[in-house]
């Protein structure tokens, strides 16, 4: 069994590119930190997602966006530009949960609006959740 589990943020917005069969790709990369003190690091995983799963939260990976994330790892062995062998830890993602709080005060909402016919707000009945954001994507 293949699967690594960790939390981390993004660290630039999602990129889409499709396969030759015209599959939608979906790469970002998270920084996975790990230790504490003057021992702690920072491990970048190349994450991928494929078909519409990706399509649907790519508004969402921007830069900063806190994840967690459950997938298959492998670790790629490449030689860089200057000859040297690195390598990089790449995830094929099962499964991919957003964390933390909506984009910051100043930052343009990730999400399209939606035009829609305006509506005068109504009171909600307490449903005793009222401190749960009711901002989730999906």
């Amino acid at each position: 069994m293949n699967n690594w589990n960790f939390t981390g943020n993004i660290g630039n917005p999602a990129e889409q590119r499709y396969s030759p069969n015209n599959d939608s790709i979906v790469s970002f990369s998270v920084a996975v930190k790990s230790g504490f003190g003057d021992k702690a690091k920072t491990t970048w995983a190349r994450c991928t997602m494929w078909g519409k799963r990706g399509e649907s939260v790519l508004p969402y990976l921007i830069k900063g966006q806190q994840v967690a994330i459950s997938g298959e790892a492998t670790l790629n062995e490449y030689v860089n530009k200057d000859g040297v062998t690195k390598a990089s830890v790449e995830v094929r993602v099962n499964d991919l949960t957003l964390l933390g709080k909506k984009a910051e005060a100043g930052q343009s909402d990730p999400a399209p609006a939606k035009s829609s016919p305006s509506r005068s707000p109504s009171p909600a009945p307490s449903s005793g959740f009222d401190d749960m954001d009711s901002d989730i994507p999906f």
